[in-house]
């Protein structure tokens, strides 16, 4: 369909042959100011507000960021505001149906201005039904597979197109310091670097070129500093160094800036004393004025009302919205006031009505150059042949596959043999609900997701899987079902506990992690370590397979089982991947994304902390993590040898080339992780302890061997001095190499900066 009559001539800001920026100023010079405030507004779907007011109150939306209505207004409303060009975007827009439906309203409008549709999608168009679901981003990033990031988005954006979507709120390049907070899921990890890489791939993922019928726009999120609040609760105060920002928080969002990101989403949190909705800093300053910023800015779940209701650094609503435009926000999320007030300010000549025009323009461009003027709509005939294809399904299946880590595995328990064990009982929380998929996962058909319990069935049909539903709710399991665990595993060969957390949406007052589920501690909830316990008590051997998106401190099980597996939200095809990896089918590679600490006490836990972080160390526990950042196993071992810097001496804007030697010692093929880290000796200024600057999956056959090389550039060595001076100092640099960020693994030389 078109949004211009074919009898029509194609005149101005419709003719798709004039350049993009005259067909915005030929458009702009139309509209009217409340048509342009309109265009920086977003509103929840029809659908999702016909759902919520049948069941909310009003006083129920105040501390609610996954629900919405509007009281005292309708969808009928909505509607009629959108034929009158006043709604430039909506979110949780969930079907082809509605997004095709709110759009041909759209089409009514005076000007014609199609809806950019905004969805969560988060790994895979996964907030919708029907959709492939992915691995979560930190079992992605525990793959540290960029190529795969990079295919995930491609593919995810193929997918939201056929549903008429066109916006997605991710990469969430946010890095995760502290294991309470409940979105370390939905980050690529702990470490600056890998989260870079992993956000900068999938940002080209998404947008492509940004101009075809498959790109959607990519939002890099949440800017900034949100993965670190003070007591690990979502949208909790910030409070940051300079140097911190720079050197930790700031690399992912200026990657992303410069892979051509054309969205940012600001954080929920105020930051050092300003909330980052109307921080000018953060947005003019640093976002456009340091960067080239060339995209528009959009504010998260109404936090731009929070300005006022929340951080009370403005007196009222208007005076909110007033803070935020003028510090750099182009879009509102979401909400009836918006256009009243933001036209008031413009009349009354607070806010020219050319900086309104600046935020239109970028939102615009978007729309022109995603093709929305000339396809507003998505065809239903067609929507299916792209959505779960067989080749979206196999890229869910390897990426599984590749995330898992093997935390545990003495006695080399694993893989088990499937003639070895005629009997095995499974058992927990997560051994055969959907909740597999994830946060950010709406309720998948059941054909379309395969549990643990599923997956050991189909790769091991010849054995008995004695199972014990514990049921989904963590919080609220029977004593006796853990009982009746404890009994059948004493009959058990072997006993398979899957535990972990909650994290399905559809319930959403019964998760335990996820966005805005944020813990007080990070032990595994309600009778969980009780029936591992007594399971492990039957005297057979137990594994632990964890199914979560926040580190567990799963002491007792790291001290007293034989074997642990981390899947993470492994998403649709997770219990394949997993039993897969549990009878050697697959040998596991993954490393960790982020360290594993002991208990919550250890927060802040990360390895590249710096060096007096443990000059005094803790008493009774000791200092060190559950698992360290790049840590995992595999049934084979690799030997690392002839650690080799082509220089031992260069200056400061030289690189260096160095090399190690990796050889697969143990019987089968194996995919190794090799990690390159960096520490500056002597310095200026405190330096992290180690940093990654490098790695390479390589896989190798029994007994092969590879060279595998890595160049030290200076922007490796690089960091800020005393003056916030970007610098490469001159003095000894170690470089280390292994196969996780513990010393133990690592072969080290030294090279000096003349």
């Amino acid at each position: 369909m078109s949004a211009t009559p074919m009898n029509q001539p194609v005149k101005g800001y419709k003719n798709p042959n004039l350049p993009v920026n005259e067909r915005i100023e030929d458009l702009i010079g139309k509209m009217t100011l409340e048509e342009k405030v309109g265009q920086m507004n977003q509103f929840v779907g029809v659908e999702h507000i016909k759902t919520n007011s049948a069941v909310m109150t009003a006083d129920e939306l105040k501390n609610n960021t996954a629900n919405a209505f509007y009281p005292g207004f309708t969808e009928k409303d909505i509607e009629k505001w959108t034929k009158d060009g006043k709604i430039g975007s909506f979110l949780h827009v969930l079907t082809l149906e509605e997004a095709n439906y709110l759009q041909r309203l759209a089409m009514e409008s005076r000007l014609q201005i199609p809806i950019i549709f905004g969805i969560d999608a988060i790994h895979g168009n996964a907030n919708a039904p029907d959709n492939t679901v992915y691995p979560t981003n930190i079992g992605l990033a525990c793959s540290f597979d960029t190529t795969m990031a990079y295919t995930i988005a491609r593919q995810t954006a193929k997918e939201m197109r056929a549903m008429n979507m066109h916006w997605t709120f991710n990469p969430n390049v946010e890095v995760a310091r502290d294991p309470r907070w409940g979105r370390v899921g939905e980050t690529f990890g702990e470490d600056p670097y890998l989260v870079t890489l992993m956000g900068v791939q999938s940002v080209k993922g998404y947008q492509g070129e940004l101009n075809g019928k498959e790109d959607v726009l990519a939002c890099i999120k949440h800017f900034v500093g949100g993965s670190q609040p003070i007591n690990g609760t979502n949208g909790a105060p910030t409070d940051i160094s300079e140097r911190t920002l720079r050197e930790v928080f700031f690399p992912p969002f200026e990657a992303g800036v410069d892979a051509g990101a054309m969205s940012l989403m600001t954080a929920h949190n105020e930051l050092n004393g300003i909330p980052c909705h109307s921080n000018e800093w953060l947005m003019t300053d640093v976002l456009r004025g340091e960067w080239d910023f060339k995209g528009f800015v959009v504010s998260d779940w109404m936090d731009i009302e929070h300005i006022h209701d929340l951080h009370a650094t403005a007196e009222n609503l208007k005076e909110a919205f007033y803070q935020s435009i003028e510090a750099g926000m182009d879009m509102h999320m979401h909400g009836i006031h918006w256009n009243e007030y933001v036209c008031e300010l413009v009349r009354e000549g607070r806010i020219p009505e050319s900086r309104i025009d600046e935020s239109v323009r970028r939102i615009l461009d978007i729309k022109f150059r995603l093709g929305l003027f000339e396809n507003p709509y998505a065809d239903p005939n067609e929507t299916m042949n792209i959505r779960l294809c067989p080749e979206h399904r196999n890229t869910a299946l390897e990426a599984a596959r590749n995330g898992i880590v093997l935390l545990k595995n003495e006695g080399g328990l694993l893989p088990l043999s499937k003639n070895q064990y005629k009997k095995i009982l499974v058992t927990g929380i997560n051994a055969d609900d959907m909740n597999i998929l994830g946060d950010w996962s709406a309720p998948q058909k059941r054909e379309n997701y395969t549990t643990v319990l599923d997956g050991l069935k189909q790769t091991a049909p010849e054995i008995a899987f004695d199972f014990v539903d514990q049921g989904w709710d963590p919080r609220n399991m029977d004593p006796a079902k853990v009982e009746e665990a404890a009994n059948k595993a004493k009959d058990a060969d072997l006993n398979i506990v899957v535990a972990g957390e909650y994290m399905m949406r559809f319930r959403w007052a019964d998760r335990t992690c996820g966005e805005d589920t944020d813990r007080s501690d990070i032990d595994l909830v309600g009778l969980q370590n009780e029936l591992i316990e007594k399971v492990a008590a039957s005297g057979k051997p137990t594994l632990l397979v964890l199914i979560n998106g926040r580190p567990l401190g799963v002491e007792w099980a790291a001290e007293n089982l034989p074997a642990i597996i981390e899947a993470w939200e492994p998403g649709m095809y997770g219990g394949q991947a997993i039993s897969e990896v549990i009878f050697g089918d697959v040998n596991p590679s993954a490393k960790l994304a982020v360290t594993i600490p002991r208990s919550v006490g250890q927060t802040q836990m990360i390895y590249n902390h710096k060096p007096s972080m443990y000059f005094h160390p803790y008493v009774v526990k000791p200092s060190t993590p559950l698992y360290p950042f790049g840590f995992g196993l595999s049934y084979t071992t690799f030997g690392y040898e002839n650690l080799t810097l082509d220089k031992k001496q260069i200056k400061p804007d030289e690189s260096l080339t160095v090399s190690v030697n990796v050889t697969n010692t143990g019987k089968r093929e194996g995919t190794e992780i090799v990690q390159l880290y960096i520490r500056d000796k002597f310095s200026c200024v405190t330096r992290p302890v180690k940093e990654l600057k490098d790695f390479a999956r390589v896989t190798l056959q029994p007994g092969e061997s590879k060279m595998i090389e890595f160049t030290i550039t200076p922007d490796k060595l690089s960091f800020y001095d005393k003056k916030m001076n970007k610098i490469v100092e001159k003095g000894d640099f170690e470089v280390m190499i292994g196969s996780s960020s513990d010393d133990q693994d690592l072969q080290k030389e030294i090279f000096t900066v003349i």
